[in-house]
């Protein structure tokens, strides 16, 4: 068995798209078009992990509610420092900024999504 794809929904694309495949770096790899929504899957770089965002074309007045089992998705990105400076120059800013976590020996950071979706960051 093998792990395809988490599949969150999202009330703005274009913002949710901006903000996976420009901030994060992920490629739109297929689109597919439903009765009442649209899939849009977007591929980590080595095309192994997938996320889908699910825009329906009939969404919630104030966006949809994140339970609380739920926790965020995580991304490794090579310098922490890099990543700085784009999440800044895109206007995004972090829910934790980055600090050192001893008892991973890694730097990590959390964002989040247009929806409000934690991502962590972990320098790899």
């Amino acid at each position: 068995m093998k792990f395809l794809h988490a599949m969150i929904r999202v009330k703005d694309i274009d913002r949710s798209l901006d903000f996976y495949t420009k901030l994060l770096g992920l490629n739109l790899v297929r689109t597919i078009k439903l009765e009442d929504c649209i899939l849009y899957f977007l591929s980590d770089e080595d095309g192994q992990t997938q996320i889908e965002l699910t825009a329906n074309f009939e969404n919630p007045e104030n966006g949809y509610e994140n339970g609380n089992a739920f926790g965020h998705f995580a991304f490794g990105v090579d310098s922490m420092t890099g990543f700085d400076k784009k999440l800044r120059l895109m206007g995004y800013e972090y829910l934790y900024e980055p600090y050192y976590m001893e008892e991973a020996g890694s730097t990590i950071a959390f964002i989040k999504d247009p929806d409000g979706n934690e991502i962590e960051l972990i320098e790899d």
